[in-house]
């Protein structure tokens, strides 16, 4: 049953991605039909335990001159997908087309440039002074790599960052909408980066949430998440014939259901909360959902709460899979990073796979897509992103 919607949809007129999985969306999908894992051991700094992860060791490039403030890892990140398949091209047309006043960008992150300020305050330990090019504000800020973006383009609108751990970029989404929604832009150009640091792996290590092998996520032997870094950009437009052709993101659900600083609500409340959002403010029946990407992070609690909310949300489940087996947890980055993914599932025809799954968890009473399925293409696709302290978002999206 279709009803009417609340919020407008929008156009996804461009997208583009660099993770462990690929430097552009055209590897990402050759390691998506592969199935076969990209987490390998760090080498960007020591640490003290065993992991793999899912790290960009192409090389990135350099920041210009003028904006050499704003040097960081995140940055060179952004950077890199940026100049990736003729994205940036896309976001230069809709600052001539729409004027650069009417092209917001907001970004979802995490980590923003913690790397790049640990190398610093290690400076500091070692030699008594902070290095001179170390500029707090244009770098660990959350809106660092956000303003970074924005002089890089020249864009003039609305900008700024959302930081709610891994639903960050997930919920950015959500926010574009609504300045598409409200009229305060044309055009939004939403970027979800996050880049390894020694916080987050440490910190995920303390909660004896890191898995020393490759990560299995909804398998019933499953022992914990890979931490991996990427950056996915996201082109929003207001829907016109000439992008017809492009597919759409309907709505964004979201929830807080602030059950625990980092462990989700056990029944899955939150989770189940924001995919029936995303459904409740596109117009749309559980029923008619095609495919899920799941959260899935492989650790213990984390899917099972995911299974029980897709199981009290949907009477007969759609096929599910979840893709942190190839490239790691993305963090801040997962919400874009994984809607790349869902695109690519839409607009290429495919199921992805679930990497690393051997025996499905029997408490996932849903079917679980263990290998890339190239027979079905889906029209409605749910990606959901679930974070710390019960930041929920799950992104519906719909073929053109």
């Amino acid at each position: 049953m279709t009803l009417s919607p609340i919020i407008s949809p929008v156009a996804v007129t461009a997208y583009q991605c660099v993770s462990a999985g690929g430097d552009d969306v055209e590897a990402l999908y050759a390691s998506l039909i592969a199935n076969q894992t990209c987490l390998k051991p760090l080498t960007l700094f020591a640490i003290p335990f065993d992991t793999l992860v899912g790290e960009v060791t192409s090389p990135l490039p350099a920041i210009r001159s003028s904006l050499q403030a704003y040097d960081c890892r995140n940055a060179r990140l952004a950077l890199k997908a940026l100049d990736q398949g003729g994205f940036r091209a896309h976001v230069e047309r809709a600052v001539a087309k729409h004027g650069a006043a009417r092209v917001g960008l907001i970004l979802g992150t995490s980590t923003s440039g913690i790397y790049d300020s640990e190398n610093a305050y290690a400076r500091l330990h070692q030699d008594g002074l902070m290095p001179d090019d170390f500029y707090f504000t244009k770098v660990q800020t959350a809106q660092a790599t956000a303003e970074f973006l924005r002089l890089e383009l020249g864009l003039q609108g609305p900008c700024y960052a959302i930081s709610t751990a891994c639903s960050s970029s997930a919920k950015a989404l959500a926010a574009a909408q609504r300045l598409l929604a409200t009229d305060c832009c044309d055009a939004v150009l939403v970027a979800g980066v996050d880049s390894l640091c020694r916080l987050t792996l440490r910190g995920f290590n303390s909660l004896q949430l890191i898995a020393a092998e490759a990560c299995r996520p909804m398998d019933t032997e499953r022992q914990g998440i890979n931490i991996g870094e990427g950056a996915a950009l996201l082109l929003l437009e207001k829907p016109r014939a000439e992008n017809a052709d492009r597919p759409r993101l309907l709505a964004v659900g979201e929830s807080s259901d602030a059950h625990h600083m980092s462990a989700p609500h056990p029944d899955g409340v939150g989770a189940a909360t924001a995919m029936a959002e995303a459904l409740r403010l596109a117009g749309r029946d559980a029923s008619e959902v095609d495919y899920i990407n799941l959260h899935a992070t492989a650790s213990t609690l984390n899917d099972l709460s995911e299974a029980r909310a897709v199981g009290s949300l949907f009477p007969n489940p759609p096929p599910c899979s979840g893709v942190k087996g190839l490239f790691g947890h993305t963090l801040g980055a997962a919400g874009a990073v994984e809607t790349v993914v869902s695109l690519l599932a839409l607009e290429r025809g495919f199921l992805p796979g679930t990497c690393g799954l051997r025996v499905p968890d029997p408490e996932c009473r849903f079917p679980v897509v263990a290998a890339p399925d190239l027979q079905v293409s889906p029209r409605l696709i749910l990606s959901n992103a679930f974070g710390f302290g019960g930041n929920n978002a799950s992104v519906l999206l719909e073929a053109a």
